[in-house]
């Protein structure tokens, strides 16, 4: 397949990483096969805007500095189904054509999209409506995209994590405190478990286990048993109450978005364990930043992988980091799919193994 221009795009939410994975791509596309690259603005709208939103590259656009900048510098977009777009007068409107449309316009042969599970559904049912060849990366913080080890920006995402869960503990200590450690993660809890076990948590909870109130209680009052006078809990966003009611709030247009778990826990452990609580949201402080080494070396290897896939003719494809190397797996193995923490886990194991309280699972 002699493929001379290719188009990237980010979609969904930003995070640190997609830079790095820019720039891989267009130095193998232009340096290995001496292809043009097009850099797709603001995600799908870039093709389903006219005229046309996009920049060609050059590698005096693709420099070092790209590597440590975090964001994209395409722009993205995490709202607007082209399927199902809303208008201004409040109608929806099927859009799926003008992005097809625009694809033909622009003149390029194949597609990388760089998104999680939700643009990789989403775009994967654009470019099969309109016959357009598709390689996929996988991004997000939240870890939850199927068939990979890692996505890119959950490195940094969780070193942020670990360092606020570090900067945290001796402030527990100091003022006798159960410091709550709210984490992104949207409906799983990589973050969260990951970040807790590398930080010295003592109670992790996750939307995939089960918790309740009086094991947080128990747990700390064994803390307390062993001598120490402070705690430290982690909590995903995504997680509900004890008794399973979502914690969450309506943005204007009726979205609605995670958070305020911790300061939910924070109310009800104050009086259940008669400590000082205090919560500590990061929220997208995660997403932002410079990105980890770990991020730059997935991101560029999955950045030659995907070109290295539309020179060989295996389109339809996601890149994808399987136990510790570069591969890809076919785009239907993981749009729409949401890789969540296995509560049997080795990593759950681990954290049950060092006294940590993750939460009640079910007998039998």
């Amino acid at each position: 397949m002699a493929v001379k221009r290719i188009g990237i795009l980010t979609s969904g939410g930003d995070c640190a990483g997609l830079n790095a994975a820019l720039r891989a791509v267009v130095h193998r596309a232009i340096r290995t096969y001496g292809w043009r690259v097009f850099g797709i603005r603001d995600g799908s709208m870039g093709l389903m805007t006219r005229p046309l939103n996009y920049v060609e590259f050059d590698l005096s656009l693709v420099t070092g500095d790209m590597l440590r900048l975090g964001g994209t510098i395409l722009g993205t977009v995490n709202k607007g189904d082209p399927f199902h777009y809303p208008m201004p007068d409040g109608s929806f409107r099927d859009r799926s054509a003008e992005f097809v449309e625009g694809y033909r316009e622009l003149g390029i042969e194949a597609l990388v999209v760089i998104g999680g599970d939700g643009s990789m559904r989403i775009l994967n049912q654009l470019c099969r409506l309109g016959g357009i060849p598709m390689v996929g990366i996988p991004k997000t913080i939240d870890n939850d995209v199927a068939q990979t080890d890692y996505a890119i920006g959950f490195p940094t995402a969780l070193d942020v994590a670990g360092e606020a869960i570090d900067r945290l503990a001796p402030t527990a200590a100091s003022h006798h405190r159960v410091m709550i450690l709210e984490v992104m993660g949207r409906d799983v809890g990589h973050i969260a478990i990951n970040a807790g076990v590398a930080g010295g948590a003592d109670v992790i909870l996750i939307p995939e286990i089960p918790y309740s109130l009086d094991g947080i209680a128990a747990r700390i009052a064994a803390v307390r048993a062993e001598g120490r006078n402070h705690a430290l809990l982690v909590v995903a966003e995504g997680c509900k109450t004890e008794s399973g009611e979502p914690v969450s709030t309506i943005q204007a247009g009726g979205e609605v978005r995670y958070g305020g778990i911790g300061h939910y826990l924070a109310a009800k452990l104050a009086e259940l364990v008669q400590a000082e609580t205090r919560v500590t949201v990061l929220g997208h402080v995660q997403r932002g930043g410079m990105p980890s080494m770990r991020d730059r070396v997935v991101a560029s290897a999955f950045g030659v992988h995907a070109v290295d896939l539309i020179a060989a003719g295996k389109l339809g494809r996601m890149v994808a980091w399987q136990h510790g190397q570069v591969g890809d797996v076919p785009l239907s193995d993981v749009a729409g799919i949401t890789r969540a923490v296995d509560p049997y886990g080795p990593l759950a194991q681990t954290a049950r193994g060092l006294g940590i309280y993750i939460g009640e699972l079910p007998v039998g």
